[in-house]
């Protein structure tokens, strides 16, 4: 089976960048497309008038200017493996959601995600978003944890 089009969600952790070198090894094997995406998580109280009116608010705006920031170094990562990607940026209430619409809008057939490992209580009080894209997601998921 061929992967040409992965998604890769980042959020700057050493798991993510565990993630985009997998990532990069499947590109390379197998010719594909990839496109990196984090989301912004926006609290409906907090993002009121940012989200119905488009106005600015600074906390949101220094989260995006990280993002962009994060994004632009995962870009970057693969750009040194001779990798071309494409970044986008997502805004919603639940992350993983939020990458399952990626994957769908995108037509990935793979997400490589990375993954603390977390067992136990700290899963349950901590939840895990690559958990919960097994379990909801129609695109195969590989989750790679940090060496």
């Amino acid at each position: 089976m061929a992967y040409h089009n992965i998604l890769v969600p980042v959020d700057g952790s050493e798991t993510s960048h565990a993630a985009v070198e997998k990532a990069v090894e499947f590109a390379k094997a197998f010719g594909s497309k990839i496109t990196v995406v984090q989301a912004l998580v926006l609290d409906p109280y907090i993002a009121a008038e940012y989200i119905s009116a488009s106005q600015t608010n600074d906390l949101i705006e220094r989260a995006r200017t990280s993002i962009e920031e994060s994004l632009a170094a995962a870009k970057a990562k693969f750009n040194e493996q001779g990798i071309e990607v494409e970044t986008k940026l997502l805004e919603g209430q639940v992350i993983h959601r939020e990458i399952i619409r990626a994957a769908e809008e995108l037509h990935a057939d793979l997400i490589i995600i990375g993954s603390h490992g977390r067992t136990g209580f700290k899963k349950l009080f901590l939840g895990s978003v690559a958990q919960s894209l097994l379990g909801e997601s129609h695109v195969p998921v590989l989750i790679v944890r940090q060496p």
